[in-house]
């Protein structure tokens, strides 16, 4: 495995070997979520990268920042164990931020305006502007993220289209524990009560997303509400049914549209996010 922490290594590495790069930007702590983008993007490149930095600038909670996982050992280790031609991206913020700690601006409309661009103020600026620095300084072909932060997808895809940065924006289907939770790095902050509970989140969207032809949005929300009740624990912080294409959500389902549900969702302190698409019967 090849581990470096700044960009000039990086670039050195690359120089003596050509060919198609793959990007997974991640924050650490990794899980089988994370290897499955690793493995599909070996599967589509020559060389991979593998992002390690925990972004400052998109925590809105400094708590949430201190509090969030990290054990770069043991990633380090998990990594090998799936290829020893890895290459590992652990820089300080220095190398990424060469200025400041400090998120851009950017304008990405109504994809970054609702559910966690409204929950979580300043979010998507602080993720594009590292997302921006990884592909502008590592040039990979192919970067790849997970659908379940659905919405950071679509801003990235978004920020890669504006800014023409030439990289084919690759989304992976949602990685889940065989209890249905979709798999993050934060559900290590879960007790056992809270993670038991927890699967309640998904197992309430995969009953909502076969009624879509039966039930408003508002009769959805008071059954995912109802639901996540039984476990006292848990708590809502938003439930939208969205096109994921615009992301603007919506009080009605139209006939023949694609729409998607979107939560958020409290176990204990945790903050959790998850996302279905609206099937048809």
């Amino acid at each position: 495995m090849f581990v470096f922490s700044t960009y000039n290594q990086i670039q050195k590495h690359l120089k003596k070997n050509s060919g198609t790069l793959g990007l997974v930007p991640t924050m650490g702590s990794l899980h089988q979520g994370h290897l499955s983008l690793v493995q599909k993007a070996l599967a589509d490149n020559d060389h991979v990268i593998v992002s390690i930095f925990i972004n400052p600038t998109q925590f809105n909670n400094t708590n949430d920042l201190k509090k969030y996982p990290q054990n770069i050992a043991k990633d380090q280790e998990l990594l090998n164990s799936i290829d020893e031609k890895i290459i590992v991206y652990n820089p300080d913020a220095g190398d990424l931020y060469p200025n400041q700690v400090i998120a851009k601006s950017y304008d990405f409309g109504s994809l970054a305006f609702y559910m966690e661009g409204a929950f979580r103020p300043g979010h998507f600026n602080g993720v594009a502007t590292v997302v921006e620095a990884l592909l502008r300084k590592l040039k990979p072909n192919r970067a790849y993220f997970g659908q379940k932060d659905f919405q950071q997808l679509r801003v990235i895809q978004l920020l890669n289209s504006q800014l023409e940065l030439g990289v084919e924006i690759i989304g992976c289907h949602t990685v889940r524990e065989n209890d249905g939770l979709a798999m993050s790095s934060r559900n290590q902050m879960l007790n056992k009560e809270e993670r038991k509970a927890a699967t309640l989140i998904y197992k309430t969207l995969e009953k909502l997303s076969v009624y879509r032809d039966q039930r408003n949005i508002s009769q959805m929300k008071a059954f995912f509400i109802k639901n996540i009740a039984k476990e006292k624990c848990l708590k809502l912080e938003y439930f939208f049914v969205a096109n994921p294409n615009e992301l603007i959500p919506v009080k009605k389902i139209k006939p023949n549209k694609n729409f998607w549900l979107y939560v958020s969702v409290y176990a204990g302190k945790t903050r959790l996010i998850d996302n279905t698409e609206l099937k048809r019967l």
